[in-house]
């Protein structure tokens, strides 16, 4: 049996973990896949776990942040979008596609019923929760207000974000000697990640400097890239431990003793995975607001980030509470990959 995915973005963030992460749960069930990306998205994250490449073309309209203006541009590329997406589906000879996020899973969406095989689109934005649903069966996410719904359409079920088997597999040894190469890293001191993904957004920044500048208490650890580049500039080596992108997050979640996070994403579930209490940043990413703790009752503290040092130490007091229901949600969010794999293959073999 054959797959075809297609996913937006850049090949390398959030978007495409999920795709990655969904790939790896059908393989590990005997299906082939191929991914579907942008022509100017990079194909190393899929290339590098050995998985086939098809440059198409998938139009991003802006996700959450969509504009009536960015959405209207984007619609205006569907049309040969989705033809390409068609042609490509056929050529792989594909039993079913799975079109993820965004401007993936409504090309996917598309292209699928053009090429007639089944289609399971991964929604949580809501553009392709509007469009998606109207051509295929869809898993809502946990950022998707119907995430909450107690009763669903038939056509839509809920999924949390699909991890890798080995994010709950972090070494503390690990992530403390590499932490050692850091000058101004204090073993004797409780640490603190902040990441807003595999871009860092100014708010991330504001929250980490609002620390740095009220105590010296903690180490704090900065992951991710500048979403621009005059953000640099505002990240102070000498009270800030700035790692940049990396492979070893699901250590330094391990290690770490509280993770400051942006109300959205894998990462809140990987930290969760790892065991470990959460402050959920609220409107960093677009001003937008995700009702995280909503979904993740009594293991997430949400904090706007002007008030990040009261919400730091109010995680502290409900410490135990808090790091008890991360590892309830943990169990079922690192289950999550296999249980969408089974769910996905039940519906094409009915």
């Amino acid at each position: 049996m054959k797959a075809f995915f297609t996913v937006t973005g850049r090949g390398l963030g959030g978007d495409a973990v999920v795709a990655l992460n969904t790939m790896a749960a059908l393989r590990k069930r005997g299906v082939e896949c191929i991914i579907g990306l942008d022509k100017t998205a990079s194909s190393d994250l899929f290339e590098k776990n050995g998985f086939e490449v098809c440059k198409i073309s998938i139009p991003h309209a802006g996700g959450h942040s969509a504009t009536k203006l960015s959405a209207i541009r984007g619609a205006l590329k569907l049309v040969t979008a989705t033809f390409k997406a068609r042609s490509a589906i056929k050529k792989s000879k594909s039993d079913f596609v799975v079109a993820v996020l965004g401007g993936g899973a409504i090309v996917g969406s598309l292209g699928a019923k053009f090429a007639r095989k089944p289609c399971f689109s991964l929604i949580s934005t809501p553009l392709d929760s509007k469009v998606c649903p109207k051509f295929n069966y869809c898993y809502a996410l946990p950022e998707l207000d119907a995430f909450r719904f107690d009763t669903l359409p038939k056509n839509m079920d809920r999924s949390f974000y699909p991890l890798t088997d080995d994010i709950g597999d972090g070494k503390e040894e690990i992530a403390l000697q590499k932490l050692k190469e850091y000058p101004n890293f204090d073993e004797n001191k409780k640490t603190i990640i902040f990441s807003s993904g595999s871009s860092i957004f100014k708010g991330m920044i504001d929250a980490i400097n609002i620390v740095a500048n009220s105590t010296d208490e903690y180490n704090l650890v900065l992951i991710g890239r500048p979403l621009r580049e005059e953000y640099y500039d505002l990240i102070d080596d000498e009270k800030i431990i700035y790692v940049g992108f990396i492979d070893w997050i699901n250590h330094l979640f391990k290690f770490a003793d509280l993770t400051i996070l942006t109300d959205d994403g894998v990462s809140l579930e990987e930290a969760m995975i790892c065991g470990k209490p959460i402050i959920a940043l609220t409107k960093v990413k677009w001003g937008r607001y995700q009702n995280m703790a909503g979904v993740f009752k009594g293991a997430i503290i949400e904090s706007e980030v002007k008030d990040v040092c009261k919400s730091i130490m109010k995680a502290f007091e409900n410490y135990n509470s808090l790091k008890e229901n991360a590892e309830v949600y943990g169990k079922q969010c690192f289950e999550a990959a296999d249980v969408l794999a089974d769910k996905i293959l039940k519906k094409v073999e009915y």
